[in-house]
């Protein structure tokens, strides 16, 4: 109980932070979406490069019942900074996200409005 408590007040709090960072100038964008990814999902540099694959199999270091959350917070990572960027990063941060979404979208068992369109858009953007 206390393990999902903490999930649920760790997602809240992305999610918070996310809407907080979407209000600044994009230099501090920048700047704050990489301090995002080393505290909650793991260092920048690593999933910023990595292939999807590698990225996947990164998630086993998390709890089971957190893989999926942790996914989400990944691809809305993805999703915020292909947004800011242009050419070929661009185009790699939105697959990746597209890929995590869409992963999510099949093993989770809560229906997400919010996901599908989501999964929608960055089709219609690839």
């Amino acid at each position: 109980m206390l393990e999902r408590d903490y999930l649920m007040r760790l997602v809240r709090e992305f999610g918070e932070a996310l809407a907080l960072l979407m209000n600044k100038k994009v230099k501090e964008q920048s700047e704050e979406i990489r301090s995002m990814y080393d505290l909650y999902v793991g260092p920048y540099d690593f999933y910023h490069t990595a292939a999807i694959e590698d990225v996947m199999e990164s998630f086993e270091q998390f709890p089971v019942d957190e893989r999926l959350q942790r996914m989400e917070m990944l691809a809305e990572l993805y999703y915020v900074e292909g947004g800011l960027k242009s050419g070929p990063v661009r185009r790699m941060l939105l697959d990746k996200s597209l890929a995590l979404f869409t992963f999510i979208d099949s093993h989770d068992k809560t229906y997400s409005m919010e996901r599908i369109a989501k999964i929608t858009e960055l089709k219609k953007m690839l």
